[in-house]
């Protein structure tokens, strides 16, 4: 029970899902000129994938020790399970991986390390000081989700701006889901004294900034689809338009828990199905590499 505890504690569930982003980043956006199984077996990327998942696995840790007394009353059976590994095994399995983190990435380079040293530090001083503010919360648990994109970035050193365009779609994706997580855990956020939108200024108004986000979707949408040549995958673009309009129309007809976890899930749905939709800009790149189609 202790490992599923874990498991829950760090939401492995999460955490393959952000490997194959970037993994499908790296071979569709970033690398595009190499063969997909010359990137699977670069070691060093590897590396860099492997440390941004126990990056990410030690910030879940840290996050759910400053959350525990909030995420009783938000999920309290989530909370319950997770309250089966003591707090003071978190904070050793928090730091021994974060202890495995600086160790790897010295192996990639001093330029990796720095970035992971910084993204440990930004990922424990937003859960200790910055979460419990507005605004200023939700737009770094956003930066911070799309953080582990940059150390590919920063691998590759290919500036392409198509990445940005991605980013800044996934960039609000995220930062519209931290808002509507505002809504369904005002019950817990206001008995721990969190000091959220809805909180601060009211429900209306944190719909109205939801509403406003979503509608700036249509920016890198736009930009993506008619700049950039993202091949199919303007399909799973165009479905986000359609889906957004309907969840924007059903926030406002929304006022409970239940029905702010829907709108929740909706968007998880899109950011989750958006990473295996980054296949559909070159499907053949799977079997060709882009180098060996450009030349037939």
């Amino acid at each position: 029970m202790k490992f599923i505890s874990l498991f829950s504690v760090i939401r492995g569930y999460n955490i393959p899902i952000i490997i194959l982003a970037q993994y499908f980043s790296a071979i569709f956006i970033l690398a595009p000129e190499k063969r997909p199984l010359s990137i699977l077996l670069d070691f060093h990327l590897f590396l860099i994938v492997f440390v941004s998942s126990l990056t990410i696995a030690s910030g879940y840790i840290i996050n759910n020790f400053y959350d525990s007394k909030k995420d009783l009353i938000n999920r309290p059976n989530k909370s319950m399970l997770d309250r089966l590994i003591s707090q003071k095994t978190k904070l050793q399995v928090y730091f021994s991986l974060n202890f495995i983190v600086a160790f790897l990435a010295i192996f990639v380079s001093w330029r990796a390390f720095m970035f992971f040293s910084v993204y440990i530090f930004l990922i424990w001083y937003y859960s200790h000081k910055i979460k419990k503010h507005p605004i200023i919360g939700n737009l770094t648990a956003a930066f911070l989700a799309i953080l582990p994109f940059f150390a590919i970035l920063l691998y590759y050193k290919n500036l392409y701006e198509v990445i940005f365009g991605h980013a800044t779609f996934l960039f609000l994706l995220i930062l519209i889901r931290e808002m509507i997580k505002d809504l369904e855990n005002i019950k817990g956020d206001l008995a721990n004294d969190y000091k959220t939108i809805p909180i601060i200024y009211g429900e209306t108004v944190s719909k109205k900034i939801i509403t406003a986000l979503t509608i700036a979707t249509i920016i890198p949408i736009y930009v993506l689809i008619e700049i950039f040549d993202v091949g199919y995958m303007d399909i799973y673009f165009y479905s986000c338009l359609f889906i957004l309009i309907f969840f924007v129309l059903r926030l406002w007809k929304s006022n409970t828990k239940e029905q702010y976890l829907l709108l929740h899930n909706v968007l998880k749905f899109l950011i989750v199905a958006g990473v295996f939709c980054i296949i559909l800009i070159n499907p053949r790149v799977l079997w060709h590499g882009r180098k060996l189609l450009m030349t037939m």
